[in-house]
């Protein structure tokens, strides 16, 4: 009888190991462990302590007053729509600019891995190092006002760093690397016989790039166009270095650090780093809802 129970029980065990097993549930999730540990430590964690010492105001005045200051401030509010300003069409142009490049370069090309190279080194530069060349190469005094001015094609330096267009350049500089290694990924997993059919059909090149190729290359754009928002919004060095942190790149970034660093409010500064977080997601969310109503197919998974 007992012998029974015992093998009715382990038989029971064995069949909801197995049951848990075709649901992907088994020992190997435990290898999860680290990554979640690490997600959890180093930002869930932080986040909700942000997040509870954003509702927390030093000054008091109610859980929400730090929210009602910065929307309340034009000062602050605005903040947000220069962010955008930046953020949005330095994300567009690299998404841009790196659509043809790729789709020339995914083929046989000669000289292919030293272009490829040439367009990705601003990786290895850095935020700072890009706006400290652009300070010296695109400055008042740098050489490319000099030879402007050379060739008489204007008569003072203009204006490119220290304002808007110094950070625009920034972010393109060190973002359209990042956008052109993935769209010529996305690119290269699209298979090039679908192209080829279409031309035994008659399609001509533009017809193939317009009804073949890009159908399927645009879910990929707009996962490269997240990422390169995501990159450009966080802007802060450049706006620091290159742009007019007091007046026309004054970000939200520079706004929470002079928040929490500057005038020591750390619950201020929590709050604005929040409606960062939150604009972000809003305009990932547009995306992805764009991007749902586009092809679904498959890419190729490269990417």
């Amino acid at each position: 009888m007992t012998v029974a129970v015992t093998a009715g029980g382990r038989a029971r065990t064995t069949s909801l190991r197995h049951r848990l097993a075709e649901r992907g549930v088994d020992r190997t999730l435990l290898l999860l462990a680290p990554a979640l540990a690490f997600v959890l430590v180093l930002f869930i964690y932080p986040f909700a302590y942000g997040l509870q010492l954003s509702f927390t105001p030093a000054e008091g005045g109610g859980a929400l007053a730090n929210y009602r200051e910065f929307f309340s401030d034009p000062y602050l509010r605005n903040t947000i729509w220069k962010t955008l300003g930046l953020g949005l069409p330095a994300a567009l142009l690299n998404v841009l600019a790196s659509v043809p490049i790729a789709y020339l370069m995914r083929g046989k090309v000669r000289g292919k891995r030293t272009l490829t190279t040439l367009l990705v080194v601003p990786i290895t530069l850095g935020t700072v190092l890009t706006a400290q060349g652009l300070l010296m190469y695109a400055g008042p005094a740098g050489w490319l006002n000099k030879l402007l001015i050379v060739l008489h094609i204007t008569d003072q330096p203009l204006p490119l760093v220290h304002n808007w267009t110094g950070v625009f350049l920034s972010l393109v500089i060190t973002g359209f690397p990042f956008a052109f290694l993935l769209t010529l990924s996305y690119l290269s997993g699209i298979d090039p016989s679908l192209e080829k059919a279409a031309a035994t059909l008659g399609a001509g090149p533009w017809e193939r790039f317009r009804r073949v190729t890009m159908p399927l290359l645009a879910p990929g754009l707009a996962i490269t166009f997240t990422l390169s928002f995501v990159l450009a919004f966080s802007v802060f060095p450049s706006a620091q270095l290159v742009g007019k942190p007091a007046g026309q790149t004054r970000v939200l970034s520079i706004a929470a650090y002079d928040a929490a660093f500057q005038k020591f409010d750390y619950s201020m500064g929590c709050a604005i780093a929040i409606i960062m977080a939150v604009v972000m997601l809003l305009v990932i969310a547009l995306v992805m809802v764009w991007r749902a109503t586009l092809y679904r197919g498959s890419t190729g998974g490269k990417g």
